[in-house]
């Protein structure tokens, strides 16, 4: 089987209905080998199963920042287009009522935390949750801690910065269904635990939707992304085309991986995000 030159393989395979079993085989130069089993769960209707319980409410916050108060950090061109985009075929495609999405344009540290603190008050623990952000990020190599940059963000001093400590306090303690983080800065990998794709692909959408779940998806590791997402592009391009009626944030990942690594020298992430409650369920997209 050829490999692309990013080490990545794709393999067109015909899925019977039900439970498919696969056993993908390497074997390096040396003779050594190793087998990994996966299974696939298909029907013919075009998605695994049903949720076949009471589903919550969706909600979103979707922060983006390209101007900033400080001259000595870089303003941006893209992540309120990107926000908007993303609010739009939310809040128009998939089962987000409009009122439960809340879009904030440049704002300041203390309006982002102001929004997720009423928020917490406003969520039940049976809805569930994006939480978007788009814009500068710095991670701080000598105290392995990540930051969101605010607009209100200052260059000299770390005051007006978002933790990523902070965020994963808010998403901890935020009680929902499922958690799903998006975010599109630069050092934003450093929040969760990374996984391979398709970990949870023996798993119907009832049982994942039935475990609850605080994942995250980001545009890179610890390197800086660039101003023009391409990580977003192919985010958003593969909701607005979907048409299975039920998604997993994971499956809607690995849809669009490889199409990031292709066109741009990120290598974006998936994962639980750390010490916040995963139990191994998934966020589930719903068509309306």
């Amino acid at each position: 089987m050829a490999f692309a030159n990013n080490g990545y393989f794709n393999k067109t395979v015909t899925l019977a209905d039900g439970y498919n079993d696969f056993f993908i085989t390497a074997v390096d130069l040396n003779g050594n080998e190793i087998e990994e089993h996966v299974t696939l769960e298909y029907s013919k209707a075009g998605t695994s199963s049903s949720i076949g319980t009471s589903i919550g409410s969706y909600y979103a916050l979707i922060f983006a920042v390209n101007e900033y108060q400080d001259e000595e950090i870089t303003d941006l061109d893209n992540p309120v287009q990107d926000g908007q985009r993303l609010y739009n075929v939310l809040t128009t495609k998939y089962n987000f009522d409009a009122s439960k999405v809340t879009f904030y344009k440049n704002p300041t540290r203390s309006e982002m935390i102001v929004a997720l603190e009423r928020l917490s008050k406003e969520i039940t623990p049976d809805d569930n949750l994006i939480i978007f952000y788009a814009g500068h990020g710095y991670w701080d190599p000598g105290l392995q801690a990540g930051y969101w940059l605010p607009a209100d963000a200052r260059k000299a001093n770390t005051a007006n910065w978002f933790g990523n400590s902070t965020l994963r306090d808010f998403i901890y303690g935020i009680k929902t269904k499922h958690t799903l983080l998006i975010a599109d800065a630069c050092f934003s990998g450093g929040i969760f635990k990374s996984r391979n794709a398709f970990s949870n692909a023996s798993k119907g959408i009832s049982k994942l939707y039935e475990l609850p779940s605080r994942k995250a998806m980001t545009s890179g590791t610890l390197e800086e992304v660039p101003d023009k997402s391409v990580f977003l592009h192919y985010l958003i391009e593969r909701l607005e085309n979907n048409s299975q009626k039920y998604i997993p944030s994971e499956e809607l990942f690995a849809s669009f991986k490889t199409a990031v690594l292709n066109n741009s020298p990120n290598v974006p992430q998936y994962g639980e995000i750390k010490n916040t409650g995963d139990e191994g369920g998934d966020f589930i997209f719903i068509l309306r």
